[in-house]
């Protein structure tokens, strides 16, 4: 069963992956009228301009669903709730890489929009610690990249893949920049390690088996996709949730459960990016 607030454009992408008999989709105020063991809740916004004009409903809509969900589980105590986190829950420093011991930092007295997002993340996170006796898993995703992602959105990867398809020169800052991105496959595979360790009340960074720099990665779509790319001194790139130079965990408790990644960012990305290019 899916719910979505848009059930008609989940249903128009199941129509498209051939699929669309294979699921039941309603309107997300529907959630709890079937009985289900799992419930997986990646609800939120995917848009980082929406997000930028949307700042005062990122708390309502995060508390709105968690509520309606826990309240699901507070009534069917053994269901199992995967809740989507963000890396973002660290706060906005991220001027040097993320380890077990690293904390949450907000400047508390004189809190910043691209603070919002983060605090809406680790409020609920701190909401299921507390609710320690249901079985709720935090996944923090720092970076997800795959064949169905936008292409029309404001994220570096769709921005380099738009600038290939469109035969662009990519426009970038000399600043380097260092992220993690999940394959599909190793998201699947974590998710199904904290499924099978039932019960369960913990949270953990996902992460893919090797992160990527910016370099790295348009050096990578010059050399295999002859992407053109170009350093701007006075280009300055905007982040909706604050400036993050390395965006990736070097913590990785969740091997604990039983996860061990098979790509690395790069990796995961080659093989997304040919099944795109594959169908254009």
């Amino acid at each position: 069963m899916l719910y979505a607030r848009s059930p008609e454009r989940v249903q128009k992408f199941l129509d498209q992956l051939g699929r669309a008999t294979e699921a039941k989709v309603y309107y997300v105020e529907e959630y709890g009228r079937e009985q289900h063991d799992i419930v997986i809740n990646c609800i939120g916004f995917g848009n980082p301009q929406k997000l930028k004009d949307n700042l005062e409903d990122i708390f309502r809509i995060t508390t709105m669903y968690d509520d309606l969900i826990i309240g699901y589980l507070e009534a069917n105590p053994d269901t199992i709730y995967i809740n989507l986190s963000s890396g973002a829950a660290y706060g906005t420093d991220f001027s040097r890489p993320l380890d077990e011991h690293s904390q949450a930092q907000f400047n508390i007295n004189n809190l910043k929009a691209d603070e919002f997002y983060g605090i809406a993340k680790l409020h609920s996170e701190a909401r299921h610690r507390a609710l320690k006796t249901l079985t709720i898993i935090d996944l923090r995703i720092f970076g997800y990249f795959s064949r169905y992602i936008d292409q029309n959105e404001k994220f570096l990867l769709s921005e380099i893949i738009a600038c290939l398809k469109n035969k662009q020169t990519f426009i970038t800052s000399p600043v380097d920049i260092w992220r993690d991105y999940l394959h599909p496959h190793d998201l699947s595979s974590l998710i199904d390690c904290c499924i099978i360790r039932y019960p369960l009340n913990s949270v953990y960074d996902a992460h893919s088996n090797k992160e990527v720099s910016k370099f790295e990665l348009l050096s990578s779509f010059a050399e295999i996709y002859g992407l053109k790319y170009k350093v701007n001194d006075a280009f300055q790139p905007q982040s909706v949730t604050g400036t993050k130079s390395y965006y990736f965990p070097t913590g990785h408790r969740a091997s604990e459960v039983g996860y061990a990644p098979i790509f690395t960012s790069l990796e995961g990305i080659k093989l997304e990016t040919a099944a795109i290019l594959a169908t254009q």
